[in-house]
């Protein structure tokens, strides 16, 4: 996991209409960069639900969202509409930023121990610093929380 206190990693991904996002581009905002397991699961849903529901707040302290996932552009873009997500969601097929930002690990998946995405959350300042770090956490409580972090 990455340090709070250390600058965040920058990073180039697209976003489920296939525009590219940098992390640089949102410096002067805080930035809630969640990652998550896959599109449409119901952990994945609940989470991305939360944040969605509380967009405007987040907004309101000069706050973004993003989350990623190695899904698709095209799973994403399907995960917005049918959940009507408000915030981006970039895709990282190629574990390139998941691996930098300490998300990809062994885990328990049905007893079976395999690599997978584990489900980390990191608050970023507007000068690009973690501030927050959290890789024990739970989906359906995790925005109220970084609502309150902010």
């Amino acid at each position: 996991m990455l340090e709070v206190g250390q600058k965040a990693p920058e990073f180039s991904l697209p976003d489920q209409n296939g525009v590219i996002h940098k992390l640089s581009d949102y410096l002067g905002k805080k930035v809630i960069l969640y990652f998550y397991p896959k599109d449409n699961t119901p952990g994945c849903t609940k989470q991305a639900c939360g944040y969605s529901e509380r967009y405007p707040h987040f907004a309101e302290k000069n706050a973004v969202v993003i989350g990623i996932s190695k899904d698709s552009v095209a799973s994403h873009k399907k995960f917005e509409e049918k959940q009507n997500l408000k915030f981006t969601i970039l895709s990282d097929t190629d574990l390139e930023v998941i691996k930098l930002y300490d998300a990809w690990k062994e885990k328990k998946i049905y007893g079976k121990t395999a690599l997978g995405v584990i489900r980390t959350t990191y608050l970023i300042d507007e000068n690009g610093i973690i501030i927050k770090a959290n890789d024990k956490v739970k989906a359906a409580d995790d925005p109220e929380k970084m609502l309150g972090e902010i």
